[in-house]
């Protein structure tokens, strides 16, 4: 066997670059505004060693998924903190060019004496910028340390909304109003008492679709259909935006990247260039089983509570991702076995949306990103 089949590596888009990660170690590589690459290599803890309770399966697969956050997080701050220094030098060179101008044109003109006092404070402001105190080199770090933090609490808080809360509503709100399943005891309350104010009325009627619907396969189905479409009209949305559609295509150029390594082939853009952007291994296949998965469970686990119904979608998400992981892992023991081709194949046509088609220059990320995470594999 190959050392390219022996050594399993995966990765993940960032702002203008990719993190690449294999078995022993990760590293982030990211293309600086003037064409530079600059990257962040280090090795990963064997978490399994220290903590042996982490081979339990189920339980391995809930660890991965954190761990693979957790990762994720380092490696956007990275790219998020290349982005903020490129963006510092853009303004204090532009400031520094506004400042050049002034002085030629008040030159110019004659009027020596008034520029002299009208550069002075700018020019300090300047040096200031383009010489930064270490002080300010940190705060500008931390800066950038908690706008990507921020970002990512932000996003938990939007997707456990957009993608548990509502699509679990909107399915009670169908199931009452069209009287599907078990509904003898749920009837909405349209008609409220003679007279009532407009608000009350309204309040009546949001009380009777509240009520809960026991959740069955049916209704689990209709959740996780509704899940989907957000998810793929949120997806299409952000195709549609200049700066995701990059990431998109540095996505691609990942794929193509794993593909030239487990293919044998030398790390080249030329080579990587002529495989597919679509790749089985990737997290959009996982969140497709993972939604399969949370419908059976949810079938099983449930109870006559809306609230405690919609709390079960969001405490049982380790424990979904755990199935998951397993279910992925058995499969993916021989790729080309039929029963991987199926669980992966709506991950792939939905990595249609979710890559692009890369560039060279996008690709020699790519491919730099993996090169700097193999040199910290174990050489045997």
């Amino acid at each position: 066997m190959s050392q390219e089949k022996e050594i399993i590596v995966g990765g993940q888009a960032v702002m203008e670059g990719v993190m690449m990660r294999a078995p022993n170690s990760y590293a982030v590589a990211v293309r600086r505004q003037d064409g530079t690459i600059v990257s962040k290599s280090e090795r990963l803890p064997k978490l399994s060693e220290k903590y042996p309770i982490l081979r339990v399966p189920i339980l391995r697969g809930g660890a991965v998924l954190i761990h693979s956050m957790l990762l994720g997080l380092k490696a956007i701050n990275f790219s998020a903190a290349v982005a903020f220094e490129d963006l510092e030098a853009q303004t204090a060179e532009k400031k520094q060019s506004e400042t050049r101008a002034a002085v030629q044109a008040a030159t110019a003109s004659g009027a020596l004496l008034t520029t002299a006092h009208a550069i002075e404070a700018p020019a300090a402001r300047t040096a200031a910028e383009l010489f930064p105190s270490s002080k300010n080199a940190s705060s500008g770090s931390v800066g950038a340390s908690t706008v990507a933090v921020g970002s990512i609490v932000f996003m938990l808080f939007f997707n456990v909304f957009l993608f548990i809360v509502l699509p679990f509503l909107l399915t009670n709100f169908i199931f009452i109003n069209f009287g599907w399943g078990n509904l003898q005891h749920v009837a909405p309350e349209q008609t409220p008492a003679a007279g009532a104010a407009w608000y009350q009325a309204f309040w009546a009627w949001i009380q009777g679709y509240l009520k809960p619907v026991r959740p069955s396969i049916s209704f689990n189905l209709v959740d996780g259909l509704i899940r989907m479409l957000f998810f793929i009209l949120m997806i299409y949305g952000f195709s549609r935006l200049k700066d995701i559609k990059r990431i998109f295509e540095y996505h691609g150029a990942e794929h193509k990247t794993v593909y030239a390594w487990e293919a044998g082939e030398e790390l080249t853009v030329v080579n990587a260039q002529r495989f597919p952007r679509q790749h089985p291994r990737c997290g959009t296949s996982f969140l497709m089983l993972v939604m399969l998965v949370s419908i059976i469970l949810f079938s099983v686990i449930k109870f006559d509570s809306l609230i405690l119904n919609m709390l079960m979608r969001i405490v049982l998400i380790p424990l979904i991702a755990g199935i998951s992981y397993e279910i992925i892992r058995a499969a993916g023991s021989k790729e080309t076995s039929r029963i991987f081709s199926i669980i992966t194949r709506p991950g792939i046509w939905l990595q249609n949306l979710t890559t692009k088609e890369p560039s060279e220059d996008q690709l020699e990320v790519a491919i730099y990103a993996l090169k700097e995470s193999l040199k910290l594999e174990p050489q045997n």
